[in-house]
């Protein structure tokens, strides 16, 4: 599976092809010269923050490099002066449908079993790089309460056998049937406590009892 690392060195191996520092990389790129700062790699609180679609784009467009090169360089591959690697391209990863339903949709029933795992023929499907949990989904995300994180539009996917600890992002169902979007930021025996991802919106403490199933996002469409 694609991590955090894996992408951060990929652009610090292209600035280096290019002859070029993380600062000098964004800048020829158009954007801000910090935005690939070591310090921007990590948020407040410890956890590891990934560079947006459209950073990544702005790079390849400005160092006329093809996203073959670029998966190369998340392999470890070198490239050459002409953006293409060195030896033959790397195979893609094999993709699968996998479902997909809007977030809207989730809190109908008929979509997810008492555990979480998706269920029933309502669902539509999406192809996506072969994942561990043969049982993961996509959510298409849609309202304004998770903004500036996740857009309407966006996709995440979710993988409801993956553990789940403190920091993550994750979906939650409530025994009333309601689906939320948010950060856990404690569970007890008792209470679950979210911290919701716009800052406009309060957070939400709810009783264990209440809870039918919490779900990791394990990928999102930024």
């Amino acid at each position: 599976m694609l991590t955090h690392g894996q992408i951060w060195t990929a652009i610090d191996r292209l600035a280096e092809a290019n002859g070029l520092s993380a600062s000098g990389l964004a800048k020829r790129a158009g954007l801000d010269s910090t935005a690939f700062n070591r310090s921007k790699r990590i948020t407040s609180d410890g956890r590891p923050r990934w560079p947006s679609t459209e950073s990544v784009s702005k790079i390849l467009s400005a160092t006329n490099t093809s996203m073959r090169a670029f998966l190369a360089l998340l392999e470890g591959e070198d490239i050459g002066p002409s953006g293409f690697s060195e030896e033959p391209a790397p195979p893609f990863r094999p993709q699968r449908a996998i479902p997909h339903i809007g977030l809207a949709q989730a809190g109908d029933g008929g979509f997810f079993d008492d555990a979480g795992f998706p269920v029933g023929s309502g669902w539509d499907e999406i192809l996506f790089p072969e994942v561990e949990d043969e049982h993961a989904y996509a959510l298409e995300i849609s309202g304004d309460s998770m903004l500036p994180l996740y857009r309407p539009g966006d996709l995440v996917v979710v993988s409801p056998a993956a553990s789940v600890r403190k920091g993550d992002r994750v979906v939650v169902k409530t025994r009333d049937g309601e689906v939320l979007a948010k950060e856990l930021v404690r569970r007890t025996a008792r209470t679950v406590e979210l911290r919701s991802l716009n800052p406009e919106y309060e957070g939400r403490t709810l009783a264990a009892t209440d809870v039918l199933w919490i779900a990791r996002i394990i990928w999102a469409s930024q």
